[in-house]
């Protein structure tokens, strides 16, 4: 017995040691869906957002931050760090697309395993699920509880027909709002953690994505708001909020949060009613002469959701998701490590691809930043230790993209090439191109030279026509997850 509680002591006394000694932070990113850049409080929202407001003032506002202007785009990015054009991911991943991001892509909980810390997903994947070994769990995550495709049913865990809800590859059917249960698992695995690693945790929240689905508490707090979708998007927003929160009160009472380094930003601008899809909206429009909402053939329906159901803010940006406007690609976003980045407003450009070489370098291993990055480190500039380089950047795809090179964007959209300078002119008001040839011609080169790589499984944005990715709805074929592991079976 004594020599038993002596064993016992010895390990706890090694844990807290090892858990002393540990060199690095903890890690936890957190990635909203379709935030608006005027939902949230600090901006003037009328939206309640004390979590992430927070988080902007307690730390540092990241208030030139630049995403993609979609969702998988900005996913692949932010975990490898370079552009999603090289990458091969244009546009948000189809339900039936047969690949993903690279499997030879080395991505960021790799690189932090390496390091000893222990990587656990919650959330939104989006980065493939054809086979499992696109899942997150295969791709240096060991946990992953959550969905793998572009958007779900917030109760019925749904995705075009199929249902995408699961842990580590497992189906679950669970009853519950999906940013709650997704919050109750994150705490979860914050107060069961490896003692002896630090942790890493990516929380990828489905809010406020499409379907327009809140709990009736949060509805009800909003009632002021007399426009029934901005009122069921505000619900959203604050049970976004609300897991924030969280998250941080779970590192408060687990004495983790003085060593914790917590990233927040939005994938993308959000789905605004002034941000619409030409084909979309015509589609929309025609459907709409013939047949009342909810349309009658799915693929219509679809196109009249995403054109009419957005209820982001990005004012005063102009333009929303899956736009180059600003309000597609500049979005709220922080970072805040307590004692070390504090109170503070950080107007240089950065962007998702920085995200991974600032992490590396802030935990102290810079050394590990891989050379074919598209990104780089910003931990100089926002540490207050030194300078950073500020790559350039690029947003869109071939039929309409824009390059950066702060303060300039060049803007490639049919038509003669427009450039701005967004620092001075956010609103992209004033088109300087011809005040400015020598910067115009650079940056068209630069441009004109950016790869654009193409993926073996990459389908037509045209494929949802004849099965559309639905958020929500009736099941009508197997679980996802079950789909993958099937499809993997029959290929051994």
């Amino acid at each position: 017995m004594i020599r038993s509680l002596f064993l016992c002591l010895l390990v706890c006394a090694h844990a807290t040691a090892s858990v002393a000694e540990s060199p690095h932070p903890n890690i936890v990113v957190i990635l909203a869906d379709d935030l608006g850049w005027n939902d949230v409080g600090y901006h003037g929202s009328e939206i309640r957002t004390p979590n992430l407001d927070r988080l902007a003032a307690e730390g540092i506002e990241l208030d030139r931050f630049y995403v993609q202007p979609s969702c998988s785009p900005t996913r692949s990015a932010l975990m490898t760090g370079k552009s999603s054009r090289r990458l091969g991911i244009h546009r948000p991943l189809g339900k039936n697309e047969a690949d993903g991001l690279g499997l030879d892509e080395r991505i960021l909980p790799q690189y932090l395993a390496d390091l000893g810390y222990q990587p656990l997903m919650v959330g939104k994947w989006h980065l493939g699920h054809y086979v499992p070994d696109y899942f997150p769990q295969s791709r240096g995550f060991e946990h992953f509880y959550g969905y793998l495709t572009g958007g779900i049913g917030y109760w019925d865990h749904n995705h075009g027909g199929g249902h995408d809800w699961q842990r580590n590859g497992e189906t679950l059917r669970e009853e519950g709002y999906s940013t709650q249960l997704l919050a109750d698992e994150a705490v979860r695995l914050l107060r069961d953690r490896d003692p002896v690693r630090p942790t890493f945790l990516y929380f990828a929240l489905p809010a406020p994505h499409l379907p327009n689905e809140a709990p009736e508490a949060a509805l009800a707090s909003y009632r002021e708001i007399e426009d029934e979708k901005r009122r069921r998007h505000a619900g959203m927003v604050t049970e976004l909020d609300t897991a924030v929160g969280r998250i941080l009160d779970a590192l408060r009472v687990e004495g983790m949060l003085e060593n914790t380094l917590v990233f927040f930003s939005s994938d993308n601008g959000g789905l605004s009613p002034e941000a619409r899809f030409p084909l979309f909206a015509r589609a929309s429009e025609l459907a709409l002469s013939i047949f009342d909402r909810p349309i009658p053939i799915a693929s219509l329906e679809f196109m009249a959701s995403n054109t009419l159901d957005g209820a982001s803010d990005n004012t005063p940006l102009p333009g929303g998701k899956m736009m180059i406007a600003e309000g597609g690609a500049r979005v709220a976003a922080s970072i805040w490590w307590p004692g070390r980045l504090e109170g503070g407003r950080h107007d240089r450009f950065m962007t998702i691809s920085d995200v991974l070489p600032t992490i590396l370098e802030a935990i102290g291993a810079p050394e590990k930043i891989p050379g074919d990055l598209d990104g780089a480190s910003q931990w100089g500039v926002l540490s207050g230790t030194g300078e950073s380089a500020t790559p350039d950047y690029v947003i869109g795809d071939t039929g309409a993209m824009a390059l950066y090179r702060a303060p300039w964007k060049l803007v490639l959209e049919g038509g003669a090439p427009r450039l701005y300078d967004v620092f001075a002119d956010p609103l992209e008001r004033r088109d300087v191109a011809a005040a400015h040839p020598d910067v115009l011609a650079s940056m068209a080169v630069a441009a004109e030279a950016w790869p654009r790589n193409s993926r073996p499984g990459e389908t037509s944005p045209l494929h949802f026509l004849w099965d559309p990715d639905g958020f929500g709805g009736a099941e009508d074929r197997a679980p996802w997850a079950d789909v993958a592991r099937e499809r993997a079976e029959a290929s051994r």
